[in-house]
């Protein structure tokens, strides 16, 4: 084959099922019996709201091709979004399929056997039997509101996600009206699960599901008429907001607007209990203008996400993974601000095996830090109630100059930012909404603090987001430094942000989407020189996601060229790995574990002086091309060390939690031999934290 990209399709796989495969080896964490019961309950819901997501947004979209694209529409991976959705329903259909039945044959029975139950009603002793009728009359009944179909009662507004049931009604009620078909929503304030006072000496935890209970009362929101059928129904809707960056006026009025909508978004998918009759399961189909391919029947609770809040239901913490405590960053010591700490060494925080805190208190100390004239952030994902928002808004308060840059389009946690963005507001901070037609991804501090006669600047980037909760669940890097280059280019980044003017010429930093895509481009072309040139040549990468068709199509060049390429890849990846003539050099491997993996770390070999860059940036067109995106290099050699090390070769070793993707497209899990394993995160856990 000649060294040049391949043109085939064959040699690229399908985001969409590639996607679906990820959620797969999500769904295979919570088959590990070595995982404690409740943790691996959590794989399993999180595998539930994925694909949750997954058709919101993926599923959704290309629905939406189908019907502009007609017939004759192809995507850029050259296959038609019918045949796409088609492919999705078979592979979804098999996926929902492992779920319950893991649910059923193995999540459930393991959870029993450590006392932990859901009891149906004819497992209910006469005391929780009282319980729960006086529960149900005193917090059910009252906001329960059953809506009959008939002439005068047209089909109810289904919500995005919402449970609902389809209730088979014989009978005449009061107005001489014969019973037919209604439809009850669950109010989303309803807990979907309760658990039942103990009023046994036994150690055991006993849960009812909201469904079952409705189930077992149903005739008190029907009196006098016969209840044949209760299914349990969910409807999935698409769930992407449209806004024209261009025509509309004020940004946040108009995604307020558009919040309002998302919960009524075309129908993409119908999941309904198995037990539903076909006639009824046809009625929602029409209803919601679905077909047969849209339709999911679930043996168990529809919704498997609903389970996710009982982990914290349960005191024992044996059933959930040991806990740990974050260390403190050594070069952070105490007696010293943290001005004085960076100013002796830059700083790099390996997140959730170090703490955040010092994150958080780089922005409370220059809150309070009466040299500090200036704090610059920006905020994509942050929480509602944030330690970090709080230290901005004392900052503004102190009489700081404080300019955040806020990401209203972070997708699902758009109504939390429009209400960070008014308190930011409301304390005199300057808030801006970012870069209209991209969104700002990148994760940077500046503050600027006089020192004598000079102002120096200190900044922290970071591969993840702000926000303390998520800081301990995800990996991730940040580097913290007073570097004058570095700093000087995070000043013009925001000044780009903030205000209109051309490209500013960045030093140091990558940015997307002037110098990103290009540079990585450029050191992928010097992999190859060196490489055909007989010099070192290799290249790691570690990250989220892998679709661009361009760095796809330069890595099988660097390939070709004999350039040894190692990609840690969690999610979605379109490169195929494995093919003799094209790609035969390159391995890409995706860990799941403990915590979700989010680093960004890209290595080139540089003919034995290496590159190595932390980023903000998946190798995605998104990332790339429409939105605001930072990659920072490490020049230290004891950081660069570092993030090789615990960034890098940790995961190159694991085969525990690691999965290798064959050229078929198909992910293989790693065996490790007996007495050999190598976990990863176990190790560094071991490394930089405590238990």
């Amino acid at each position: 084959m000649k060294n040049t990209a391949p043109d085939h399709q064959e040699f690229y796989l399908n985001r969409e099922l590639s996607q679906l495969e990820f959620n797969a080896r999500v769904l295979e964490q919570a088959r590990d019996e070595n995982i404690p019961v409740l943790e691996r309950l959590r794989y399993l819901c999180i595998s539930s709201s994925n694909l949750d997501e997954f058709f919101e947004i993926r599923v959704a979209g290309l629905k939406e091709q189908e019907i502009s694209l007609s017939s004759f529409g192809q995507d850029t991976e050259g296959e038609s979004p019918a045949l796409q959705l088609s492919a999705i329903a078979q592979r979804a259909r098999d996926l929902v399929k492992d779920q319950y039945n893991l649910y059923n044959r193995s999540v459930l029975p393991t959870m029993e056997e450590k006392k932990i139950f859901f009891l149906d009603k004819n497992k209910w002793n006469p005391t929780q039997r009282r319980w729960i009728r006086n529960y149900f009359h005193r917090e059910l009944l009252p906001v329960l509101s059953p809506v009959s179909l008939d002439p005068s009662h047209p089909f109810p507004k289904v919500l995005n996600k919402n449970l609902c049931f389809a209730v088979n009604l014989e009978g005449v009620d009061a107005y001489g009206r014969q019973g037919n078909l209604a439809i009850l929503q669950a109010p989303r304030a309803l807990p979907r699960i309760v658990k039942i006072p103990n009023t046994s000496r036994k150690k055991r935890d006993d849960f009812v599901f909201l469904s079952s209970i409705i189930n077992a009362y149903i005739t008190a929101i029907f009196p006098g008429m016969s209840v044949v059928g209760l299914y349990q129904f969910r409807v999935t809707r698409n769930s992407d907001l449209f806004l024209d960056d261009e025509a509309i006026g004020n940004l946040r009025q108009a995604l307020e607007g558009e919040l309002m909508q998302r919960r009524l978004g075309n129908a993409v998918r119908l999941e309904i209990s198995s037990d539903c009759p076909n006639d009824i399961s046809k009625l929602l189909q029409r209803e919601f203008n679905l077909n047969e391919d849209d339709v999911y029947r679930c043996d168990g609770p529809v919704n498997l996400m609903r389970l996710n809040q009982l982990p914290n239901m349960i005191e024992n913490k044996s059933f959930r993974f040991r806990e740990f405590k974050p260390s403190t960053n050594r070069n952070l010591r105490v007696g010293q601000t943290i001005f004085e700490s960076i100013n002796g060494n830059d700083i790099l925080l390996h997140h959730p095996f170090e703490s955040f805190f010092p994150v958080i208190d780089f922005l409370v100390q220059a809150a309070n830090d009466p040299n500090v004239i200036t704090i610059k952030q920006t905020l994509y994902r942050t929480g509602p109630d944030s330690p970090i928002v709080n230290a901005l808004i004392k900052a503004a308060q102190n009489g700081k100059e404080v300019t955040v840059a806020i990401e209203l389009k972070a997708r699902f946690d758009e109504q939390d930012n429009i209400a960070l963005a008014s308190r930011l507001q409301d304390s005199g901070a300057i808030v801006v909404y970012g870069v209209v037609g991209h969104k700002t991804h990148a994760k940077m501090i500046l503050v600027v603090r006089r020192e004598g006669k000079r102002l120096r600047r200190y900044v922290h980037i970071g591969t993840g987001n702000y926000h303390p909760v998520t800081s301990n669940l995800y990996t991730d890097f940040g580097l913290l430094t007073c570097s004058p280059t570095i700093g000087n280019d995070v000043q013009r980044m925001f000044q780009q942000i903030t205000s209109p003017g051309r490209e500013l010429r960045l030093k140091k930093l990558l940015q997307a989407p002037f110098t990103l895509h290009s540079r990585i481009i450029r050191l992928i072309n010097k992999e190859i020189k060196n490489a055909k040139a007989g010099r070192p040549a290799r290249i790691i990468a570690k990250m989220n996601a892998l679709t661009e068709k361009k760095i796809v199509d330069k890595l099988y060049s660097a390939s070709q060229a004999g350039v040894k390429i190692e990609l840690i890849v969690r999610s979605a990846c379109t490169l195929r790995p494995g093919i003799k003539g094209l790609s035969e050099n390159i391995t890409v491997k995706s860990i799941l574990g403990r915590f979700l993996e989010h680093t960004r770390i890209y290595y080139f070999e540089n003919d034995g002086s290496p590159k190595t860059y932390i980023a903000s940036a998946d190798w995605m067109d998104r990332n790339f091309f429409s939105r605001v995106e930072i990659a920072v290099p490490i020049e230290d050699k004891v950081l660069n060390r570092r993030i090789v090390s615990e960034g890098l070769r940790y995961y190159l070793n694991d085969n525990y939690n690691s999965w290798i993707l064959r050229k078929n497209g198909k992910y293989h899990k790693v065996a490790n031999r007996k007495n050999r394993e190598y976990e990863a995160q176990k190790r560094l856990l071991e490394k930089l934290s405590r238990f």
